[in-house]
């Protein structure tokens, strides 16, 4: 009789546990070890509900001459930076360490890059196409952005949140920084990272992954 209530017990209580422990496994095995913050200003819509920061609407002129809005980058992960052509100093840095951002996702066609004049009367869009073949770029996951000055500098003040400094955009109103920021599908800033340090540009590759992850663990749910 022992061994009858032993298979009974079995059945009744190891097997089912076994079964639950295999689930609970496989169900969170792909699950992202840790997810990247979200910045900017955020407000409580209600008790456990939250609005993050998002980059607003935006219209720009990229270096085909087109216009750009926050429709190209839809259901896009990307990066956003300021520079300027002619810049002799942090920009030539910056944007080499863009082409290795551009190279390691050039298969994957969710991954952009916006990078937006702060000099748009040098920066044409002639000058941006001749910037654009310089460091090898041949297809529109990178776009060079110029435009109305005022709007450019608004939205590096106010959307990216890349400058602190009070401005107007005006004539004599001039950004200069070497910050990028990681911008998810809806619109988040999700890291920023010194342009010009190697070791932030590896931190970026490796947290472009973690995004990446997060939305194939998000589709896989």
């Amino acid at each position: 009789m022992k061994s009858k209530n032993t298979i009974y017990w079995v059945f009744l209580i190891v097997i089912p546990l076994v079964f639950l422990t295999w689930y609970f496994i496989n169900k969170h095995e792909d699950k992202p070890l840790r997810t990247l913050p979200y910045f900017g200003p955020k407000s409580a819509l209600k008790i456990n509900d939250t609005l993050y920061h998002k980059v607003g609407n935006f219209d720009f002129i990229n270096q085909e001459g087109e216009h750009i809005t926050e429709a190209f980058i839809k259901d896009k992960i990307y990066v956003a930076d300021y520079f300027f052509t002619t810049c002799q100093s942090i920009c030539p840095v910056m944007s080499n360490n863009l082409v290795k951002v551009y190279k390691v996702f050039e298969k994957d066609t969710s991954v952009f890059i916006l990078s937006h004049t702060v000099d748009p009367e040098t920066d044409t869009v002639a000058q941006m196409k001749r910037y654009a073949l310089q460091h090898g770029v041949n297809d529109a996951r990178w776009q060079f952005l110029t435009g109305d000055k005022k709007a450019l500098y608004e939205q590096a003040r106010k959307s990216y949140l890349l400058n602190a400094e009070e401005g107007d955009g005006g004539a004599d109103d001039f950004i200069h920084t070497q910050n990028f920021a990681l911008i998810d599908k809806e619109r988040h800033i999700r890291g920023f990272y010194d342009g010009t340090d190697s070791l932030e540009i590896q931190r970026l590759i490796t947290e472009i992954r973690m995004l990446l992850n997060e939305y194939a663990y998000k589709a896989r749910k």
